[in-house]
């Protein structure tokens, strides 16, 4: 049932032309969430669900107060042609709610917090109702977007590097690809589109893997290889990927992207944001060297090792040992009595 009014709640949101239509399916969009994130019961869990709320409502009330701003102003509620205040403060909220720079903070403690589930559904599929809100308006404000899109992939990549749990790790991962989805925005929808399906494809192949092996640390991984080594290969190719690395898909949507942006007088920018990409590579290099190049200490998973299960035949005792020894004795020993 939530699941569905989490996705009723984000397709409002993205057919909506009405102000008080989109923050209706955004509201329904947080209160959906909130109860697959507290399903826990723990209270890093419940910390996580509270800081998610506030910062969502937050977000929702100051998108209901550029929506009567924008009423007020236009005397219209559509979303297509907002005033420029109007479109900066939906840009500040939108940004809030995706967790992009410099409103990231509450992102990763969030992630840390839940399930390795629902931090998918929050890093993929929460993406979705904020970023139609930037789709639909005509003149989205270009330079706030450049900004806050090169200190996303910048503190993104820079904050990660320091982390050792998994979902902390992908959590500056998501920030950083949301600096390279907002930088597309300015450039071109579909190729913002583009962006946007990779990353959510290429999260959700990482976050699979990592619930399969339930792997929270980066040292779990090296712990994965002997229990599944194919889905391990794999996770290499998706963090290389997402790294950007040619020949795989991460690196289509970067690559055009910095077309882009180098066709267009932008080439300082374009420079910052290749340069950008290389901490999160490092990081990303970091966890597929622990997955498949490391021998990991102990071989299993499994709670009995192989070298510790019980033998199939009782070990020799000292008095058994002697029967045995005795045994082609005892024909001689009968005959000489």
């Amino acid at each position: 049932i939530l699941i569905s009014s989490l996705s009723t709640s984000t397709v409002i949101t993205m057919t909506s032309h009405h102000w008080l239509l989109a923050w209706l399916g955004l509201e329904l969009n947080t209160l959906s969430i909130l109860p697959i994130t507290m399903k826990l019961h723990h209270p890093r869990a419940t910390e996580a669900t509270m800081k998610y709320f506030l910062v969502q409502a937050l977000a929702a009330s100051l998108i209901l107060f550029a929506g009567t701003l924008n009423a007020w102003q236009t005397g219209l509620w559509t979303i297509t042609n907002p005033g420029p205040t109007t479109t900066a403060i939906i840009t500040m909220a939108v940004l809030m709610k995706l967790g992009a720079a410099p409103t990231h903070l509450w992102y990763p403690d969030v992630l840390q917090g839940t399930t390795l589930n629902t931090a998918l559904l929050v890093s993929t599929w929460q993406k979705m109702a904020p970023l139609a809100l930037l789709y639909m308006m005509t003149n989205p404000p270009t330079n706030l977007l450049l900004l806050t899109g090169l200190l996303s992939a910048l503190l993104g990549g820079w904050a990660g590097l320091n982390q050792t749990q998994t979902r902390k790790i992908m959590a500056h991962s998501s920030i950083a690809h949301m600096g390279w989805v907002l930088i597309a925005l300015t450039t071109s929808p579909q190729l913002t589109t583009l962006t946007l399906m990779t990353y959510m494809i290429m999260t959700t192949a990482m976050f699979s893997t990592l619930n399969n092996s339930a792997t929270k640390t980066i040292s779990d991984m090296g712990i994965a290889w002997s229990m599944s080594p194919t889905i391990m290969t794999l996770t290499l190719l998706t963090l290389t990927s997402l790294g950007g690395l040619p020949p795989l898909t991460g690196f289509m949507p970067k690559l055009l992207i910095l077309n882009e942006l180098t066709m267009k007088p932008l080439l300082p920018l374009a420079t910052t944001m290749a340069l950008a990409s290389l901490p999160s590579l490092f990081f990303y290099i970091r966890m597929a060297y622990t997955t498949t190049l490391t021998t990991p200490p102990s071989t299993t998973n499994t709670e009995h090792k192989w070298r510790f299960k019980p033998l199939l035949t009782p070990a020799p005792t000292p008095m058994m040992t002697l029967a045995l020894l005795l045994m082609p004795m005892t024909p001689i020993l009968y005959t000489t009595t």
